[in-house]
């Protein structure tokens, strides 16, 4: 077949990519003058400008940890070989939890070529770990379809996580902690193995019954195997506004060890193309919204009703949004406790300047982006990003992954221009796509680290010691060590996996907790809120399902204090609508809490 394009020429492409940049710049550089002023005000800085950047130093020890471990893609059918390596760019992933309840966070990380391992990282306590996937039963994942995203939940409230596997054209996984560091597969005893082809899952309460449900994150259709496709009618027929993806799931934890599909019951069963999905209290309801990063078109906020059911507030709540979403995490930056949101995106000068969404919560149910304004647009090909204190002086950093494709010197972005001005139905056929090769898509790409600078960011990845060139994927911030100092756990797409060990230039005071439903609250306690007064600081954050493209990480909530040395009220919303004052607890220690109960 006669392969049909209808693109601009390279100067008219280049163009009309600088007129809309152009026009972007200009627009953006108005709203800014006019809306002035947020977060300025912010509690947690006052707007005062911090100096002697970096404040830490990120240092690679995967290899001394024993993590140094090297993520395999796919390689499917051969019908898909002029667009391998972009059908080849996801699966790189890493999810952190204690599985074994030694009071130590352990990681599993996933592998996504045929019949290769993937690892389940054993924390030993002395600043190494221990591959036990093979012993746990988790390891050969990959004899079928190909391992995309994993999370932990205790789905059973047995007090041991269990995990799910998302996978490419083969079954979703879903495995049981037996407690003695091995797993059963309950996959078709549970109901939740349906061939998804999803790229994220997360675990949530969403009816408030106790028990967690399961929202999964879907791209391909599920009829579509593609290690053995009969069409090659699979891709995007937007750049803008695909909607012809697989349907999302929500599955319903219905107590006895199964569950059921009810995303279309609910009106949740979205057909963007979702990579990422996160789950927060956005209205302070004290209940739990969704939010999905659709690629090639708008994301969508499903709103909580409260009483089982939600609604799809995405107009009013969100301007039109054409970008490319690929990651979302939560976070108060202003101290008001609401959560903001940070959406990666899509940025190459010269083709495509899209920017990162940074959505301020103007707690009215809708968001106002402030991303240019505050210097935390660019992320290049954005992927994983996660807000993180790495100093623990109370203020969150952002760090953010990107790189696509990183091969060859020729670049792929004007064919790539060309198939973004093409018909859909054309750009639905995967043969009609110029062949790839060896060529780059946005490759060797820095990755970002935001760092806050008065009212702004400034971008310190390089100087901090972030220094590879790998195609970022998820990023887990976990405390590995139990020091109260987070780490980042970088997942790779085709490389090694990363280890950063933080090491601050001086420390700041801080408090850990770890929250333990019971009762109406799932074990994890899910959806917890926690608002911790320290001086004239105010500080709100949220037990977290795993949002964050390709990630999970540590759900124990940190709160740096930055000088503080004392704290003196600590609130706790429990899932189940429980509210719970704790007295003042020591500083630069974790502590349990569990609802209703004790403080250990």
């Amino acid at each position: 077949m006669k392969q049909l394009f209808y693109p601009f020429t390279r100067r008219q492409f280049l163009s009309r990519a600088a007129q809309a940049s152009i026009g972007v710049a200009t627009v953006g550089a108005l709203w800014v003058a006019r809306e002035t002023g947020v977060f300025a005000t912010s509690t947690q800085s006052g707007g005062k400008s911090r100096s002697n950047y970096p404040m830490f130093q990120l240092r690679d020890i995967s290899r001394q940890a024993g993590v140094h471990v090297v993520h395999h893609k796919v390689f499917l059918d051969e019908k898909l070989s002029n667009i391998m390596p972009w059908m080849a760019s996801v699966g790189a992933a890493a999810a952190a939890a204690d599985y074994n309840n030694d009071g130590l966070i352990d990681i599993f990380v996933s592998s996504s070529g045929h019949n290769t391992p993937c690892h389940l990282f054993r924390n030993n306590g002395d600043g190494t770990f221990t591959d036990v996937a093979e012993e746990a039963g988790i390891a050969n994942l990959n004899e079928r379809g190909g391992v995309m995203d994993a999370v932990w939940g205790d789905f059973d409230n047995d007090g041991w996580p269990d995990l799910y596997i998302v996978k490419w054209s083969a079954p979703n996984r879903l495995f049981r902690n037996n407690h003695d560091g091995t797993f059963t597969d309950v996959t078709v005893s549970s109901g939740t193995g349906e061939a998804s082809n999803g790229n994220a899952a997360i675990w949530l309460d969403y009816n408030g019954d106790g028990l967690l449900d399961l929202y999964i994150g879907n791209y391909f259709r599920p009829e579509d195997n593609l290690w053995d496709l009969h069409t090659t009618l699979i891709m995007h027929n937007d750049f803008e506004n695909a909607r012809n993806a697989g349907p999302n799931v929500l599955f319903r934890n219905n107590g006895n060890g199964t569950f059921t599909n009810v995303a279309h019951e609910l009106g949740v069963d979205d057909t963007g193309w979702t990579l990422d999905v996160g789950a927060c209290d956005l209205f302070n309801t004290g209940h739990m919204d969704l939010y999905l990063a659709n690629d090639f078109g708008q994301d969508i906020i499903y709103k909580n009703n409260g009483n089982g059911t939600f609604t799809n507030i995405t107009k009013q709540a969100l301007p039109i949004d054409t970008r490319k979403g690929m990651n979302v995490d939560f976070a108060d930056l202003d101290g008001d406790g609401y959560p903001d949101i940070y959406v990666a995106n899509v940025t190459q000068p010269g083709y495509l300047v899209e920017g990162n969404f940074l959505w301020h919560n103007n707690r009215d149910g809708t968001f106002t982006d402030v991303a240019p304004k505050l210097g935390v647009a660019d992320g290049g090909w954005g992927w994983g990003a996660k807000f993180v204190d790495l100093d623990n002086d109370g203020e969150m950093e952002i760090v953010a992954l990107n790189g696509f494709v990183s091969a060859g010197k020729e670049d792929y972005w004007y064919y790539l221009g060309t198939m973004a001005t093409t018909p859909g139905i054309i750009v639905a056929d995967a043969r009609n796509w110029p062949p790839i090769g060896n060529m780059s898509i946005s490759g060797y790409q820095p990755s970002r680290l935001f760092v806050k600078d008065g009212n702004r960011y400034i971008e310190i990845a390089q100087d901090a010691g972030i220094t590879d060139l790998y195609d970022g994927r998820g990023v887990c911030v976990a405390d590995f060590d139990n020091d109260g100092l987070p780490e980042l756990f970088v997942a790779n797409q085709g490389a090694p996996f990363l280890l950063y060990k933080n090491y601050p230039a001086h420390r700041n005071h801080w408090i850990g907790l770890r929250l333990i439903g019971t009762g109406k609250s799932n074990r994890d306690a899910i959806g917890a809120r926690v608002t911790l007064t320290a001086g004239s600081r105010r500080f709100v954050k949220w037990v977290d399902p795993g949002s964050g493209f390709a990630s999970q990480s540590d759900r124990r909530l940190i709160f740096g204090l930055g000088p503080l040395r004392a704290v003196e009220a600590i609130e706790i919303r429990w899932p189940d609508g429980r509210v719970e004052h704790l007295p003042s607890l020591p500083i630069d220690h974790y502590h349990t809490i569990t609802e209703g109960e004790s403080v250990a």
